[in-house]
């Protein structure tokens, strides 16, 4: 049976309440509280914007709105639609939005950082093309906002303006535009000759019923999610580990919030709604987005193990997760992608807090390397204690939200009768634990280097608490995540 369809411009505003408030930011640039205040007031509206579609749509329903009927001779509109899939990123994306505008607060202000108002400025302007993304109606919605995603949050990659933030902004912007000039753009302009004309999400999968084999679903299927870089799958991935020059907020923003996740949600689209899962399962294409997803966690868990710098093995891990998510959905089975949906918000949580106490650590000590955070706990036990409830939701261990979603991810594997990626999956939560946990036997066990330390800002250490206290809560409280999942794999 099709989902009632609701036509209505909310969608639109969600996008421009984050928007429109830029304009107040720059005029208060002088006046910090209230420049913070404006940003603080946009974070609340989107939220509430979100949470009155999300009750538009829980029962089935989706929101859809055309903004423009067609570009440039494309008979292809711009186009709003709100499902269960987008309402769930949705959600995501403007609650932690909040959170990490209070934690940049504590942050920026603890270090002095210059051109705040810049930084808060083009903070918005990424969460309204994420929340585009979110509510993409099609494909080429979908591509646009994408776009515009990379361009907004280039800035605050290269924020410190040094010679560092200006190289990993530029492998930043050549990798993200480069793979999708070169691979989704093509990959969409096929679609389109393919399908007649139609890139829309809504009624059956774009492909649904076109005549493709083995061969050209895979290259299509690749060139997608290659295209859509930001997902992080090798060997497209060195873009995110140089991006860790950014300042903490922007990490914690790419890694939970906003890019990464982006780059999952749209291959998640493209499997579901471009192909669908009867065309992949019959021709087998799949399997090759699974191993090459397989492949990068097993590689890139191995490669965090090396690493001394917190934020680049807290990078490496970000690119085993997301393609744990991409594996997940990849699976085709209904729990398979019902684990990797609910894996975007676990993951979000479990990893926004790992880097806000990266940050908060930095703030308070000025200590990068995980061989300088001995002892550290006794001094931060609050950020060390939340560090370790972020890492356990990550590897996926009880009671964290990372173990359902993991599970689910299992249990579709092992519906899949894939027992080899089934086993890619147990393997590589031991390698999480095996990368994160002697940071939490350092902090608490080792005797301190150094002495008379202070922790860090209550607007650094309230925020990494809150994300932590969620990252349980989604294990008792996961109804509304497994609801929003279910629904998805219903349609």
């Amino acid at each position: 049976m099709e989902p009632a369809v609701i036509q209505s411009q909310l969608p639109v505003w969600v996008c421009l309440a984050s928007l429109l408030a830029i304009p107040g930011i720059v005029i208060f640039r002088k006046e910090p509280f209230l420049r913070e205040l404006i940003t603080f007031a946009a974070g609340f509206i989107k939220l509430a914007l979100v949470i009155q579609l999300y009750r538009m749509v829980k029962d089935g329903s989706v929101v859809e709105f055309t903004f423009l009927e067609g570009i440039a001779g494309i008979n292809v509109p711009i186009m709003f639609r709100v499902d269960s899939l987008g309402i769930l990123f949705a959600l995501v994306a403007s609650s932690l939005w909040i959170v990490t505008s209070l934690y940049a607060i504590g942050y920026m202000r603890g270090l002095k950082e210059h051109a705040q108002t810049r930084f808060f400025s083009f903070f918005a302007l990424s969460l309204s093309a994420t929340l585009g993304v979110a509510f993409a109606g099609n494909l080429l919605t979908l591509y646009l906002f994408y776009e515009i995603l990379s361009l907004s949050t280039w800035p605050l990659v290269t924020h410190h303006q040094d010679k560092e933030a200006r190289s990993g902004g530029r492998t930043y912007l050549t990798h993200l535009l480069g793979t999708s000039v070169g691979f989704a753009l093509p990959a969409l302009i096929f679609t389109y000759v393919k399908s007649g004309g139609d890139l829309s999400f809504a009624g059956s999968a774009i492909l649904a019923g076109q005549d493709m084999t083995f061969l050209s679903g895979a290259i299509l299927l690749m060139a997608f999610a290659f295209g859509f870089s930001k997902a992080g799958m090798m060997p497209f991935h060195s873009w995110l580990p140089g991006a860790m020059v950014a300042p903490t907020p922007v990490s914690a923003l790419l890694h939970a919030v906003a890019v990464v996740k982006v780059g999952v949600f749209c291959v998640i689209r493209v499997v579901l709604d471009v192909f669908g899962t009867g065309l992949l399962s019959d021709i087998n294409a799949n399997l090759v987005l699974c191993w090459v997803a397989a492949f990068t966690i097993l590689a890139s868990s191995l490669i965090a193990m090396s690493q001394d710098n917190l934020k680049r093995r807290l990078a490496f891990s970000t690119i085993g997760q997301l393609s744990y998510i991409i594996l997940g959905v990849a699976l085709l089975t209904d729990h398979a992608v019902q684990g990797s949906i609910m894996h975007i918000a676990m993951h979000a949580f479990g990893k926004i807090t790992l880097f806000f106490c990266a940050g908060a650590i930095y703030v308070a000590t000025g200590k990068k390397y995980i061989s300088q955070l001995d002892g550290l706990g006794k001094t931060m036990p609050v950020t060390m204690g939340a560090f370790a409830i972020g890492a356990m939701s990550v590897t996926g261990l009880p009671p964290t939200g990372g173990l359902l979603s993991k599970m689910y991810m299992i249990w579709g594997a092992a519906d899949a009768q894939q027992i080899a990626l089934l086993v890619v999956y147990l393997v590589s939560s031991v390698l999480n634990g095996v990368y994160f946990f002697p940071i939490v036997y350092r902090a608490f066990f080792k005797p301190s280097k150094d002495e008379g330390l202070k922790g860090a800002p209550v607007a650094c250490v309230l925020p990494l608490s809150i994300t932590a206290i969620v990252s349980l809560l989604l294990f008792f409280f996961p109804d509304l995540l497994l609801h929003l999942a279910t629904m998805t794999t219903a349609n």
